[in-house]
């Protein structure tokens, strides 16, 4: 590894002004709807020599969903979809962190929607380290799965007229993380 990672190790917890846990999916089978969460926190661990021995968890609240469209959203996040009511938070645990080519990570943990946990294997591409103007350390990372939403139990769908259904199965999750060195 290089000393570029090692100079990384630590604790960090992630900048909620500065990243974006958001999603797209396809909409009508022609077009993508765009959304993020805004309500979410997480923290996660370097270890710039073992990368097997870094870690970081994240836990979004269901109901910040946001797609820019008041009756979109509320949808979203009813019995629907997201079903906020029982189950208010998205969770993210890691299991295991795999260096996979120049200045990539394969991150795979437990994903927990609806109440219904499954394994993914997110890719994180490092995108630099930094000292913000107030002295804090940052680093960046971006990534991105894409995970079918019925397996976690995510099932509601319209059937078009000409063929085809209202919403994709096939999600994309899209990370872009700002998080700070714990001091």
């Amino acid at each position: 590894m290089s000393n570029e990672y090692a100079a990384l190790s630590g604790d960090y917890t992630l900048d909620a002004a500065h990243t974006r846990i958001g999603f797209s999916a396809r909409h009508a089978m022609v077009t993508k709807v765009r959304g993020a969460f805004d309500e979410f926190e997480g923290s996660f661990h370097i270890d710039g020599e073992n990368p097997a021995n870094s870690s970081g968890t994240v836990t979004i609240q269901a109901k910040s969903i946001n797609t820019r469209n008041g009756q979109r959203d509320e949808h979203l996040r009813s019995n629907d979809f997201l079903a906020m009511d029982e189950h208010p938070e998205i969770t993210f645990s890691s299991t295991s962190v795999k260096p996979s080519g120049d200045g990539e990570f394969v991150v795979s943990g437990d994903l927990t929607i609806r109440g219904v946990t499954k394994p993914v294997d997110v890719t994180f591409e490092y995108t630099g380290a930094a000292t913000d103007p107030f002295g804090n350390q940052r680093v960046g990372l971006e990534g991105s799965v894409v995970i079918n939403r019925k397996d976690f139990g995510v099932s509601w769908n319209a059937a078009l007229e000409g063929g085809g259904v209202l919403v994709s199965e096939k999600v994309t999750l899209e990370l872009e993380v700002s998080a700070i060195k714990n001091a």
